[in-house]
């Protein structure tokens, strides 16, 4: 037996026997894909007309009036659908529509905005295409030339019009928050809890309860929640300027439409037609 056939003791600088050992390959890791949320299926229908009964039902009683109940039931589904067009046509689909009993409906999506651009487009889709319900009863005033058509017309566009308010939760809050959130985030804020308290207000002091009320529960849901903006690209200059340009518009429309309505039963005059706006929404005499 020759000196290296003899085994050696390993030093201190030799490899470790479990160095030397073959370890098995690491498990290659398991990707677990993020399941999509389960597609919304909407309303039941059965509830749906439940919901839409009540909430006409509740407008007859307190006005009086089964023009004004139909034409604000006719006026928010319209309202709403015109979301619904948007959100599908911007990839947020398919979305639906929810009646919400004795205070009104909602558009929900399936996906939430790629940008705030969009976000100001879906806003604005609503009061833009509502005001096309009204058609229906500019020709039923036509046709039998009875006022309380234009009535109908009018609360319509009244209705696009408050929507339009920069209060959360209504269109308007969604149209021009990402414009003041782009000078600052407190800006937005500040606007909109100071826009959202008046409009509660108002609500309180015209004996429009259940409105205030709502908005009162969604201005502190807001307070709450602490997140203001949206995931999604922030609007850029160019889009800010659209974006309020589009809401004047848009507010202009739905005065103008308001406007029109009313001034027949003022006898063509654009201040009678003012004041009956004016004492409607609680502001004259």
């Amino acid at each position: 037996m020759k000196d290296s056939d003899t085994p050696r003791r390993p030093g201190p600088w030799d490899p470790r026997p479990e160095d030397l050992a073959v370890k098995p390959a690491a498990a290659e890791p398991v990707r677990v894909q993020a399941a999509e949320a389960p597609l919304d299926k909407g309303q039941n229908p059965v509830w749906a007309v439940i919901s839409t009964a009540l909430l006409g039902g509740f407008i007859w009683w307190i006005t009086g009036s089964w023009v004004i109940a139909v034409a604000l039931i006719w006026g928010l589904l319209v309202h709403e659908f015109g979301h619904v067009l948007a959100m599908n046509r911007l990839g947020m689909g398919p979305a639906r529509i929810y009646i919400i009993p004795f205070l009104g409906g909602v558009a929900k999506s399936q996906r939430l905005p790629q940008s705030e651009w969009h976000g100001v487009l879906v806003s604005l889709a609503g009061p833009a295409f509502g005001l096309l319900a009204a058609i229906p009863f500019f020709a039923g005033f036509i046709a039998t030339g009875h006022g309380a058509w234009l009535l109908g017309a009018a609360v319509i566009a009244a209705v696009n019009l408050i929507n339009l308010a920069p209060a959360p939760p209504l269109d308007g809050s969604k149209a021009l928050g990402p414009v003041l959130a782009g000078i600052h985030p407190m800006v937005e804020r500040v606007a909109m809890m100071a826009m959202g308290g008046l409009v509660v207000w108002w609500g309180f002091t015209t004996g429009r309860w259940i409105l205030a009320a709502f908005l009162a529960i969604a201005l502190i849901g807001h307070l709450k929640r602490g997140t203001w903006r949206p995931d999604g690209r922030p609007l850029t200059r160019r889009e800010s300027v659209f974006s309020v340009g589009l809401f004047v518009v848009t507010a202009a429309a739905c005065a103008g439409v308001g406007v029109a309505a009313l001034m027949p039963l003022g006898n063509g005059s654009l201040p009678a037609a003012l004041d009956i706006a004016g004492r409607y929404l609680g502001m004259g005499g």
